[in-house]
């Protein structure tokens, strides 16, 4: 599941994850516990259907470095060190299975890098069982509503601009992650302008939840693009392509079970290896930074093709979930985001755009129970307002 905002209109706004207590209970309180109950039932919801989700057990090897054999969440008890971790990014080199390291990511953008659907024409969410007649396009063929790509973002950048990820916002993301040691909190944020992955907190293996649907959504679309699999292809009660956009926007786990099914586990990490990303479907885990990096190339145009990227990112938008990164941002900065909501673990990966700037920014944590929820809600609304001030003044 993802929890995601809106599309070009409204938003959602946060609430307080408030253990304050007063004599009369306030909006903000009142917000804050039927958020809980949302997030209680999404969990729910979540952990039923992740029982559906097939897993070729010849490929569940033992976790990756980090990661815990139950639950195979290796964020626990990882200890940060003081200040950011930047990774120079190096093209990714495709590989036939063996999976790349962690640090390896795909070249900044190009002059054909796609720039993403334009807000104010997102796809609005649809049923959670789309009629079979709704059939996503075969490579080429853009979907009907699904807005056409602008000008490539990078087609401008000739002399590379200045970082914008500097000490000053390093400072405020640290010091808002040391204020609340009882939680595992590990961000990403990449500035797709030179590609460079800015890492806090936690860097090690979470379990990624939904946020995972991405790489699977990608990995699907690509082999789509290569003849290996079709996006009209009958698929449960509709096609692929419905499925992939009920997976997406939705985060629908009977479609998700459907297109792991159709990929299969070895394909799927070797297609992850092959943008860098180590990812082992038996235990459904990545750090931060990978899914900064899928989402960032993904965004550039350099996993699918122009009309393939649109449509996947269209499907980020007004989505079952609004209020985690989408609820803490200016109403003009536009959002492309999948949430992962699974126990203990509350995540959400974006895409922040406006003005010619995108940055992807990721906020993964773990804590101890759903019940927790409105309070690391909170801290990832005061993340996002941090990286949006910096980021996005004026």
């Amino acid at each position: 599941m993802g929890l995601a905002r809106r599309g070009g209109s409204g938003r959602h706004r946060g609430r307080h994850p408030g253990p304050e207590r007063s004599a009369r209970p306030s909006a903000e309180t009142l917000s804050g516990i039927g958020a809980i109950l949302s997030l209680v039932l999404a969990t729910t919801v979540y952990a039923v259907g992740q029982a559906a989700v097939p897993s070729d057990a010849s490929f569940s090897s033992p976790p990756l470095a980090g990661a815990t054999a139950a639950g195979g969440t290796g964020a626990a008890g990882v200890t940060a060190p003081a200040g950011p971790t930047t990774v120079a990014v190096q093209p990714a080199a495709p590989t036939a299975g063996t999976p790349a390291p962690t640090t390896a990511v795909a070249a900044a953008p190009t002059e054909t890098a796609a720039a993403p659907p334009s807000a104010t024409a997102a796809v609005q969410p649809g049923p959670a069982e789309s009629p079979p007649d709704q059939i996503a396009p075969e490579f080429g063929a853009p979907e009907t509503g699904v807005p056409e790509i602008n000008a490539p973002l990078g087609a401008a950048a000739a002399v590379p601009p200045a970082p914008s990820i500097g000490p000053e916002l390093d400072a405020q993301l640290n010091g808002i992650i040391r204020r609340y040691p009882g939680y595992q909190l590990g961000v990403a944020l990449i500035d797709v302008a030179d590609g460079a992955v800015h890492e806090y907190g936690v860097r090690g293996k979470f379990t990624a939840a939904s946020t995972a649907k991405v790489l699977a959504a990608a990995a699907y679309y690509r082999l789509a693009e290569t003849g290996e699999l079709s996006l009209t292809a009958p698929m449960g009660a509709s096609t692929a392509g419905v499925q992939i956009r009920q997976m997406i926007q939705q985060s629908n786990n009977d479609s998700w079970a459907l297109i792991l099914e159709a990929l299969g586990s070895r394909r799927l990490t070797d297609y992850a290896a092959s943008i860098g990303v180590a990812y082992d479907r038996g235990y459904n885990t990545l750090t931060p930074a990978e899914t900064a990096r899928t989402l960032s190339l993904l965004y550039t145009g350099q996993l699918l093709s122009a009309p393939n990227t649109a449509q996947l990112l269209s499907y980020m938008q007004n989505t079952n979930l609004e209020t985690l990164i989408p609820a803490a941002l200016p109403p003009e900065v536009a959002v492309f985001h999948k949430y992962g909501l699974l126990y203990g673990n509350l995540h959400d990966a974006s895409i922040l755009v406006r003005g010619g700037k995108a940055y992807a920014f990721v906020v993964y944590t773990l804590g101890r129970s759903p019940a927790e929820m409105t309070s690391r809600t909170r801290i990832i609304h005061l993340l996002t307002r941090a990286v949006a001030a910096a980021l996005f003044p004026g």
